[in-house]
């Protein structure tokens, strides 16, 4: 017998049928409740208890640490695959054969030059532009170039083309933003190299010179990009599927998507954390006295990094990166005062009783900033790099919308304002004051 809550409000009992998912996770369905109760809705302020929908795509437990797209393991995808690989699986729903995995990488490469009049976009925007806002305008700009797109449902066929596109493009696009803010010459793809390799070349390389690929960083990339590839329903990927439930193209919705990431409560972690190093080297005393700031409830100081709003005992994606940020620090020998600062916050939170008894642990976006600092990404490309990364996953959730049908999403809301009043005549109104 299938499981129910009921529901009394005055003495009047509902029925509400409970959902349950494949990994045991129940929800209450109240799709219907409004109409059946004769105006009730629920309240939930940022969604924190409100499924928006069922997917199958990304299964996260915090309380586990257990991270899966598609059933796959994260630790195992991050080891063992690509993100291009990890691209295909998110977006189609199963790891390519390898004929498969041979045409998806032809197609992509297909597809990795940009238009020449984005470089006029580029240059028209202000020096100081934030990358992110020049991305977000420009991804949602390629709906001019491919007008045929602005129909979400115009068959398979073109819908992959547009997400192929878009794969193909973004490595160009961000490289192209960093190159514009260096004053450099942009570099044009070299489709002979993988995707992670034709991005870093892109994105350091000069046209005169050959770029030197390290197997090491181009490793630490790739796992970087996997990680962040999906997160279930998180701001930006709910924002991707409300305005494309509305059937805006992709380009418009991936653009929607990529404003939210940028947002410093969302995408700019890992940039908050290199912010949150310079002040303790610029300001006064050793790692400690910041630590006991930070352990201070009467001080605003916080460390940046530590800790996660869904994983309460770890979070399995740091565990994966920081051999990769030991690694990238061993390989390199950089001396930097700041990565110096990061090894002695690492090593207070994983043995000062304070930190482990909070699981306040170092996570993904702690190591990923350590990680582009030390490769040299400008900090304010972080968030760039995140959105890079999470394309794939973007893409997945908008397909899985539009595949099953679902409807155009329009959150309700409890009215607290004014009741009726009757308008007055600007010349009889009274201050308030």
């Amino acid at each position: 017998m299938a499981e129910k809550v009921i529901l009394k409000i005055k003495k009047k009992e509902y029925e509400l049928p409970v959902v349950v998912g494949s990994e045991k996770e129940k929800g209450i369905d109240i799709s219907k409740l409004r109409g059946a109760t004769g105006g009730y809705t629920t309240l939930d302020y940022g969604f924190k208890n409100t499924g928006s929908t069922t997917s199958g795509i990304t299964f996260l437990n915090g309380e586990q640490g257990i991270l899966r797209y598609r059933g796959y393991p994260i630790e195992q995808l991050a080891g063992k695959s690509s993100f291009l690989e990890v691209a295909y699986l998110l977006i189609y729903g199963e790891l390519p054969t390898k004929a498969e995995f041979e045409s998806f990488k032809n197609e992509i490469t297909k597809h990795t030059l940009v238009h020449e009049d984005i470089r006029k976009f580029l240059d028209a925007y202000p020096e100081r532009t934030h990358p992110m806002g020049q991305l977000s305008s420009m991804i949602g700009s390629l709906a001019a170039f491919y007008p045929e797109s602005l129909d979400p449902n115009r068959g398979e066929d073109e819908v992959n083309r547009t997400i192929i596109r878009l794969l193909a493009k973004m490595p160009t696009l961000v490289s192209w933003i960093h190159k514009r803010h260096m004053g450099h010459p942009v570099i044009y793809p070299n489709n002979s190299l993988s995707y992670v390799e034709n991005f870093m070349r892109m994105f350091f390389g000069f046209p005169t010179e050959e770029y030197d690929m390290d197997p090491v960083i181009v490793s630490a990339m790739e796992k970087l990009l996997i990680l962040h590839a999906d997160h279930e329903q998180n701001c930006s990927t709910a924002t991707v599927r409300i305005v494309g439930s509305s059937h805006a193209p992709l380009y418009a919705a991936i653009s929607a998507g990529i404003s939210a990431l940028w947002g410093p409560l969302h995408g700019g972690a890992n940039q908050a954390v290199i912010e949150m190093l310079n002040q303790i080297h610029h300001g006064e005393g050793d790692v400690n006295h910041w630590v006991d700031k930070a352990k201070s409830k009467e001080d605003p100081f916080r460390l940046m990094g530590f800790g996660h709003r869904v994983y309460k005992n770890f979070d399995p994606r740091a565990n994966i990166i920081k051999k990769a940020c030991d690694d990238i620090l061993k390989k390199l020998k950089i001396d930097d005062p700041l990565l110096e600062i990061a090894k002695q916050l690492e090593e207070v939170a994983l043995k000062d009783e304070y930190f482990i008894k909070r699981n306040l642990y170092p996570n993904v976006d702690f190591y990923s900033g350590i990680i582009y600092k030390a490769i040299s990404f400008p900090t304010e490309m972080f968030t760039v790099l995140f959105a890079l990364g999470r394309l794939p996953g973007w893409i997945a959730q908008w397909k899985e919308m539009m595949t099953d049908k679902q409807p155009i999403g329009r959150p309700r809301q409890v009215y607290t304002g004014e009741n009726e009043r009757k308008y007055t005549a600007i010349s009889k109104r009274k201050s308030k004051k």
